[in-house]
């Protein structure tokens, strides 16, 4: 028989109840735990970290740059002239007396034949002229010889008539007539004795003259000889041939000098540089170039060994957001050192003693303001701060606010992170 059941109904309403209560509970709590969550942090790997320290900062700009030779010798043509054989290419070590190039230049040898023969011609007009101004200074002597005699004679006469005249011998006007013969003879041999006097100065008067004139003949038979013999050009000093021509046929992919090329005076003919004295260009980018003075120390790294030196000069005018500095080597040169070879410089600009300083970071400027990543306690992620950044050197830079001694940062690029705060450090 069957029992009839009370109750049923309202205990499966009050069950649904229930579990409509417990899921809306359920979901309840599963959307505050949802909404509580945070978004999963971004991942870094193989970062660049570094330690924030205190203490003495040498600051230092670099640059790269090249050797260059201290003195440099241009070789340029004294006369025009036509290229018959180079002898040497860049490259060749030299010797004062070695030759690089023949030039011809033919004006210029009839112009040496020439000159030898005015000179010979001018050697044998002195010569004439020495024995025609010794046949000349003879015959006055003559003349003046004779003059004196008869003179002489003149006023022994005169005398004879004066002792005959006083005896009453002779009339007294052939004694006047003695007397005045013997007068008008010694007025000629006084004439006489004063040209023979100054003979001797025309003699070496005229004599000087042709002198002068074969003096000047001899100069430019030597400027002539000179000019030949430049035609034949040599190094002149020690060291190597960089180039032939001037710079900008140089650069050319054509030969700046070739044989049967003509060449005018004053054409730049070849470049010698001595290879034992050499200094380095760096470039510094005109930002950090403000700080470099004279005399500052340097290092330059020729990728064989570093080279000591110093600043001896700064060019005053930026090329390029570069300015060109000299640097006098005063260590000596490895092995390898050449003239155009590339080094890298560093220059030393000042030491700071006491300073909060850190690793250069990829990004920032010196004093500027800039965000970097810094390490949390537990290692593994890093937080976002700002930083203000005082004076820089080639691989580290001052901190002035926003980091203390011990912490460690981020120096690697992290623009791609620029949304974020923190991220995870792997």
């Amino acid at each position: 028989m069957d029992v009839q059941r009370t109750g049923v109904k309202k205990r499966k309403t009050i069950r649904a109840v229930v579990a409509a209560v417990v899921l809306l509970g359920v979901c309840g709590g599963l959307y505050a735990w949802v909404r509580q969550l945070q978004p999963a942090l971004p991942t870094v790997e193989a970062v660049w970290p570094d330690t924030v320290k205190r203490g003495p900062m040498l600051r230092q700009v670099h640059g790269l740059g090249s050797l260059v030779p201290e003195e440099v010798v241009w070789i340029s043509a004294l006369t025009e002239g036509r290229v018959e054989k180079i002898y040497i290419q860049p490259g060749t070590i030299v010797k004062p007396d070695t030759p690089i190039m023949q030039l011809s230049n033919p004006t210029l040898s009839e112009g040496l034949v020439a000159a030898e023969f005015d000179l010979k011609q001018a050697e044998a007009n002195l010569a004439d002229l020495s024995v025609t101004l010794q046949s000349t200074t003879f015959d006055k002597q003559a003349v003046a010889a004779q003059v004196n005699s008869d003179f002489n004679d003149a006023k022994l006469a005169a005398d004879r008539d004066k002792q005959l005249a006083k005896l009453g011998l002779i009339p007294e006007l052939d004694v006047k007539l003695s007397e005045n013969k013997a007068k008008q003879l010694e007025f000629r041999n006084q004439l006489e004795e004063k040209r023979l006097s100054i003979i001797h100065q025309s003699v070496e008067a005229q004599t000087a003259a042709q002198k002068v004139k074969i003096e000047s003949l001899k100069a430019a038979v030597e400027l002539k000889k000179h000019q030949v013999d430049q035609l034949l050009v040599r190094a002149g000093v020690a060291g190597v041939l960089q180039q032939l021509g001037n710079s900008t046929a140089a650069a050319g992919n054509a030969p700046p000098l070739e044989a049967g090329q003509n060449v005018v005076a004053g054409a730049i003919l070849a470049k010698i540089a001595q290879q034992d004295k050499l200094k380095a260009q760096v470039k510094i980018t005109e930002t950090e170039a403000k700080d470099i003075a004279v005399g500052q120390p340097a290092s330059i790294d020729t990728r064989n060994g570093t080279i000591a030196g110093k600043v001896t000069r700064i060019d005053p005018a930026a090329v390029a957001g570069t300015v060109l500095v000299d640097v006098a080597l005063t260590g000596a040169l490895p092995a390898g050192a050449r003239p155009d070879l590339s080094v890298d410089g560093t220059i030393d600009i000042e030491r700071l003693n006491d300073v909060l300083f850190v690793g250069r970071p990829t990004v920032g400027q010196p004093h500027s303001t800039v965000t970097m990543f810094r390490f949390d306690a537990d290692g593994k992620t890093a937080s976002r701060v700002t930083v203000k950044l005082g004076r820089a050197s080639v691989g580290t830079i001052e901190i002035l606010e926003g980091l203390n001694v011990g912490d460690r940062v981020i120096l690697s690029d992290m623009s791609q992170q620029d949304a974020y705060n923190k991220v995870a450090v792997k």
